[in-house]
């Protein structure tokens, strides 16, 4: 099957959010946002496999605000490293606030005070490396059965780096009924 898409409208995505990708120049999808996106939006699980530099944080982070959008709960978006963590975090701020909604980073090598600063002043979407997520748990800043939506972006990486304690531990401590989407 050959792949040919013009642009995102017929994806299920909100006006709100086609605006905006057209107000940042995002106009034709690529084939993991194609694939992706009216799945997430759906709230179904999803594995997503694809390149680097192939717009799979834009194929997660527009089903993850909309759905967000839907009622309280949180997101949590988990990384490999601190690079990518804050390449993520840039693609949701250019879209998160049409929804009124934050997040934060959670990285390990930065000072833990101002990343509690943060939480206290509520954010809907937590993008963590999984050691300094653990952390904050174990300090109570971060209480996971609040997240309803969990994503693990460059989950294969996370695993060769040994982060594997760690991800299942985040996975049980997050809710049953959650949305769970899965990018390598």
């Amino acid at each position: 099957m050959s792949y040919s898409v013009s642009n995102f409208d017929g994806l299920g995505i909100a006006p709100t959010i086609l605006t905006l990708l057209d107000k940042l120049k995002f106009m034709v999808p690529t084939p993991i946002q194609h694939k992706a996106i009216p799945i997430g939006i759906e709230g179904k699980d999803l594995v997503g496999i694809a390149q680097t530099g192939t717009g799979k944080t834009l194929a997660f982070t527009i089903p993850m605000l909309q759905n967000l959008a839907k009622g309280p709960g949180g997101a949590l978006v988990v990384v490999p490293t601190r690079e990518l963590a804050m390449q993520v975090n840039e693609t949701v701020k250019k879209i998160a606030p049409a929804f009124g909604m934050k997040s934060t980073v959670l990285i390990g090598g930065a000072p833990i005070f101002p990343q509690i600063s943060s939480l206290k002043k509520g954010r809907e979407i937590v993008i963590a490396t999984p050691g300094r997520l653990i952390d904050h748990v174990e300090r109570g800043t971060v209480h996971l059965k609040e997240y309803r939506i969990l994503i693990l972006d460059e989950a294969d990486r996370m695993f060769d780096m040994g982060f594997a304690p760690q991800v299942t531990q985040i996975i049980k401590g997050t809710p049953r009924e959650k949305q769970v989407m899965l990018f390598s």
